[in-house]
């Protein structure tokens, strides 16, 4: 059974006339994914593989993430199924994932990753809030 690791992007900018997937963090956003950043990294949980959605706000937070816990040597890939707000292309990429990789971290965004977490999880979350995380 994999373990997943889903974390949904920072709080993004609405200021700027750009399409969806080109929007920007707010500096709250850089703020809000260090602290869940250093909370991480007080667990010592080290994923095999982490994957990003290609959306420039989902891509800002995983590299902040990763340089804060020095995840710089895990395998990192973005993958366009990830951008994608229902969960279906998400859940299906990660049954598509090789055994080898056995905990994984996703960003992405909600609404994919609240369902998503309903229904892997053995809590009912109503709403995975921006830099939330859910293992």
């Amino acid at each position: 059974m994999k373990e997943i690791i889903l974390i949904r992007h920072a709080k993004s900018s609405w200021e700027y006339h750009v399409d969806d997937i080109e929007r920007p963090l707010k500096k709250r956003g850089y703020k809000d994914i260090e602290l869940v950043a250093r909370a991480f990294l007080d667990h010592h949980i080290l994923p095999d593989a982490i994957f990003c959605s290609p959306a420039r706000r989902a891509k800002l937070t995983a590299d902040s993430f990763i340089e804060i816990t020095k995840n710089n040597a895990i395998p990192f890939r973005i993958e366009n199924e990830l951008y994608d707000f229902s969960g279906t292309s998400v859940v299906k990429f990660i049954k598509s994932l090789p055994d080898k990789y056995k905990r994984i971290i996703i960003f992405g965004h909600n609404h994919a990753f609240t369902s998503i977490s309903n229904i892997f999880g053995d809590r009912s979350i109503e709403n995975v809030p921006t830099a939330g995380l859910v293992y």
